[in-house]
């Protein structure tokens, strides 16, 4: 733990609890470089799976939080001319893959959000990156009941955004060997796109 580390647990959806720890940040250390939206909510299931209370609950953690954190941070930002934001998005955000019919689309919508941001931003002088991780050992992919590709440890994934935060890279994907394999996808023809990702999780 760095030395001067301070931990400000708080619920993402509560709109309220980012603009409090936003001003508990700024007394502390003057300001904010970098905000790394990272929450998320996961459950594997088929779209015949899905409720609307529990699409309601993933929608407002993955993306709605970025929006309420959006709210309190970039105003100050805006007026300094300076910072980072930083949204973890997922390579599940890339095509419609099975078994995450929730959570893909708020990876998609995530993406489509950090691209939108840097057009608004970049110019203004703010930062912005999209982080894509494969699979990484969390106990949200601990409730997949298949054998993950390429599967990184929470160590393996942190260096791997740190090195492409200080490269100044807008999109940090990762293990490329996985990554890349799903970008080919999203150019292959619909029928046989749709093929290869039908496949891509055991049958229920």
């Amino acid at each position: 733990t760095h030395p001067h580390a301070l931990a400000l647990p708080f619920d993402v959806l509560d709109h309220g609890a980012w603009a409090a720890r936003h001003a508990d940040l700024q007394r502390a250390f003057g300001g904010v470089d970098l905000v790394v939206f990272c929450a998320a909510d996961y459950h594997p299931e088929r779209s015949w799976e899905v409720t609307p209370e529990g699409a309601g609950r993933t929608l407002a953690v993955n993306l709605g939080s970025v929006y309420s954190g959006l709210a309190a941070i970039l105003p100050d930002m805006l007026a300094r001319g300076s910072g980072g934001l930083a949204l973890v998005a997922s390579v599940a955000g890339y095509v419609g893959l099975p078994n995450a019919s929730v959570y893909g689309p708020t990876k998609a919508a995530l993406i489509n959000l950090a691209e939108l941001l840097y057009a608004d931003l970049h110019p203004r002088g703010l930062s912005v990156y999209l982080i894509n991780p494969g699979f990484v050992r969390t106990p949200l992919t601990a409730r997949n009941r298949f054998a993950m590709p390429a599967l990184q440890t929470p160590q393996e994934a942190a260096r791997a955004i740190l090195r492409g935060l200080a490269a100044g890279r807008f999109e940090i994907h990762f293990p490329k060997r996985f990554t890349l394999l799903l970008k080919l996808l999203r150019w292959l023809p619909q029928r046989l796109r749709f093929a290869i990702t039908s496949h891509l999780v055991p049958a229920p």
